[in-house]
């Protein structure tokens, strides 16, 4: 027989969705890029409307402010007597929306299709926000145990001053246990604990081989261009068969789950005649395996493209790291590479970038066990332990600053849901059952 317990949160949850709803869509409607270039005061707008949402649920609210940050949201509510105290993490800054003509709704205006819910930052992570404050009220804002919510405003570039924030208000965010909802779950309808995610470096590669631009026709021939120098130096990255041929990197292989080529190459959108690259496990590639990335060029655009050679030419190289690797080495890896293939040479200057700690979970005890039984009861399945390729590196900051407490990595997203890209979506099935099962997770953690 059922816990009656369970079914009370179920219908309050329920009740509660349309409300939810309009709290996530209000939150998408504000622009919130914290990227450098955009309108720093819709980040600051996005956070005094999340504190506005903590401020209703009851809690004690203010902005958490570091020179030069975007503004985070902390609220707090003091434990019960003999409860436990959960730090609820997510972040309201998002992405940029990139070119909008690849978008087929407008970014900022939330529209449904199909169950899901469309617009940036639906997943990644307004979604997260919406969960905390959902699951509060599937309480009556009266939960079990003591909590600390935090909305990040910096974490879609990097935490940039996420140690600063940690050092100027460590004690408001101590915590037996933290519930970070910026993962995703591993299918529509199906949970997942995120267990390990990479690191990160990144740099930029500049190629110099001429004081000036020269006419094509008269020098070309003996004289190399920049942009050729820089094709070849980011072609060295990967050996013939796909893999980071970079040297001394930590790589390992990873329970392969059920994951198949076509599913993998149906969530990415792969084009039909493209092969899939590297070796190992899809797993191992995706989550416990380095990856390295060109993610942007500055050179002439084909539009103002000329009979010259260009002298000089630029490259962002993104790589990611493998769970065991330190950022420092694998930095000087990459640049030791970059400087060691640079063709005919051509002048290199190599400017490191930003830097992140893979991290890896060991997903045992209470805290874990209490999340295992509140997603068997909120989805009907057993949750996935899984990687996850990407960095979020409050997590690392965290595990350094409060050893003791149990890291959780969760989320409403789905690999469906376009974080980053265009036509970014949330499965609202999944967000209501990602409510229910924080919601009861309180309740199992407090024993009640």
């Amino acid at each position: 027989m059922e816990d009656p317990s369970v079914d009370r949160i179920r219908s309050r949850v329920a009740r509660i969705m349309p409300d939810v709803r309009a709290e996530l869509e209000s939150l998408v409607r504000i622009p919130s890029v914290s990227a450098n270039g955009f309108d720093p005061h819709e980040v600051r707008r996005s956070a005094g409307a999340v504190a506005d949402l903590l401020r209703a649920r009851g809690l004690q609210t203010r902005l958490l402010e570091v020179e030069g940050a975007h503004p985070a949201v902390l609220g707090s509510r003091p434990a019960p007597r003999g409860a436990p105290t959960v730090l609820l993490y997510s972040h309201h800054d998002v992405q940029p929306t990139g070119p909008l003509g690849l978008w087929e709704t407008e970014p900022f205006e939330p529209v449904e299709r199909q169950g899901r819910l469309y617009g940036r930052g639906t997943a990644d992570d307004k979604a997260g926000v919406v969960t905390h404050t959902g699951a509060l009220r599937a309480w009556d804002d009266r939960p079990p145990v003591g909590i600390v919510v935090l909305a990040e405003g910096e974490e879609e570039i990097g935490s940039a001053h996420l140690a600063q924030f940690l050092d100027a208000y460590a004690d408001l965010l101590r915590a037996d246990v933290v519930i970070l909802a910026d993962s995703a779950n591993w299918r529509v309808g199906q949970p997942a604990i995120t267990t390990s995610l990479r690191g990160l470096v990144d740099c930029i590669v500049e190629v110099r081989t001429l004081d000036h631009a020269v006419h094509s026709g008269e020098y070309g021939g003996p004289v190399p261009d920049a942009i050729t120098a820089l094709a070849r130096i980011v072609a060295s990255l990967h050996d013939e068969q796909g893999d980071v041929a970079i040297p001394g990197l930590v790589a390992e292989d990873a329970d392969p789950r059920d994951l198949t080529e076509d599913e993998l190459r149906a969530w990415a959108g792969v084009r039909p005649g493209v092969e899939l690259i590297g070796s190992g496990t899809l797993t191992g590639r995706l989550w416990t395996r380095p990856a390295v990335s060109v993610l942007g060029i500055d050179a002439p655009s084909i539009a103002e493209a000329t009979n010259q050679l260009v002298p000089s030419a630029r490259a962002k190289v993104s790589l990611r790291l493998a769970p065991g690797q330190e950022p420092g080495p694998a930095a000087e890896a990459l640049a030791d590479h970059l400087r060691a293939h640079t063709p005919w040479g051509a002048e290199v200057t190599v400017t490191p970038g930003a830097d992140a700690w893979p991290c890896r979970v060991i997903a045992e005890g209470p805290a874990f066990d209490a999340l295992r039984r509140a997603f068997i009861e909120a989805y009907g399945l057993a949750a996935v332990d899984q990687g996850a390729g990407g960095t979020i590196p409050l997590v690392s900051a965290f595990a350094a600053r409060y050893p003791d407490a149990a890291l959780l990595l969760t989320g409403a997203g789905d690999p469906g849901s376009n974080p980053h890209s265009e036509n970014e979506s949330l499965d609202l099935g999944d967000l209501e059952r990602s409510i229910v099962a924080e919601a009861l997770f309180m309740a199992y953690l407090a024993g009640t």
